[in-house]
């Protein structure tokens, strides 16, 4: 009669030198569920200790998402080993495919150690307003290799993580002070300055998302070639969408010139003739 150990230790699939059993597939099994418990319990306690400290939900996503690659990683090199694969072996084998995978490859490295710096470093965070270059947006997703940031458009925009630890990157929410932002204005040479100056700050007063303290300013900025130019500084902990903040300054602004005969000029051109009897003559001609 057939014994316990002799079903789980027969071998139902041989390759080359390699053999595999039903107690190698309940071993695995076993080991994947204690990997699915260890992060659970994981999880569980970084969630607790994150509430305790009352740390903010970006720093707890990197911290996840940290732990779930050690532990997964972890976990596949102990069921590999439990399958009797010698990973020493498997290593030294593949050393030279390795090498040439690896300088093929290297960019996508460079993205994965980016990655990891992201998550353990937390300098950019899920939450976090970017600005990189000329976008504007807010991360979703920070993940091992790529990271999604979501623009003011609502047009998401995957990015390797290798730019966001390299390149210049400005993220709003390392700003612990209110940060100033500014339009700029040009009126008539025939207008009040001082008239100009009131009605500005007239059109910023009760902006619910423009501070009042630092007030807002008003610089007479230059002389230009049709108008006289005005610069509106404000101060917003509005960063994301701030131009749409702009958008109803710039509509207020108009309007209250337009209430108060302040005219914004636009450019206009003298045309000098020097000769203007010939000219006259020839269009005599073609009427």
């Amino acid at each position: 009669m057939t014994s316990l150990t002799e079903i789980l230790e027969y071998n139902f699939l041989s390759l080359g030198g390699y053999n595999l059993n039903l107690l190698k597939v309940i071993i695995v099994i076993i080991i994947y569920f204690i990997i699915r418990l260890l992060l659970w319990i994981s999880l569980k306690v970084i969630n607790r200790f994150f509430k305790k400290k009352d740390l903010d939900s970006g720093r707890q996503y990197a911290v996840t998402q940290f732990v779930k690659y050690i532990i997964y990683t972890a976990g596949v090199l102990i069921i590999l080993e439990s399958l009797g694969v010698q990973l020493s072996i498997l290593w030294a084998g593949s050393a030279a495919l390795l090498v040439g995978v690896g300088l093929g490859l290297q960019q996508t490295f460079n993205d994965l150690i980016s990655g990891i710096i992201l998550l353990v470093e937390g300098s950019v965070e899920v939450g976090d307003i970017l600005e990189i270059e000329t976008m504007v947006g807010r991360v979703t997703k920070i993940g091992l290799r790529t990271s999604t940031v979501e623009t003011r458009d609502d047009i998401v925009v995957v990015l390797p993580n290798s730019k966001l630890v390299t390149d210049s990157v400005i993220n709003w929410n390392h700003n612990h002070t209110p940060t100033r932002f500014k339009i700029n204005v040009g009126v008539s040479y025939y207008s009040d300055v001082d008239l100009v100056t009131k009605l500005i700050i007239e059109a910023v007063n009760g902006h619910a998302k423009i501070l009042t303290s630092p007030k807002p300013q008003v610089q007479f900025a230059d002389f230009g070639n049709s108008s006289l130019d005005f610069t509106l500084y404000f101060f917003s902990h509005e960063f994301f969408r701030i131009e749409v903040i702009k958008s109803d300054l710039r509509y207020a602004i108009f309007r209250i010139f337009k209430k108060n005969n302040i005219e914004i000029p636009f450019p206009q051109r003298d045309l000098w003739l020097r000769n203007p009897e010939a000219f006259q003559e020839a269009n005599k001609k073609t009427h």
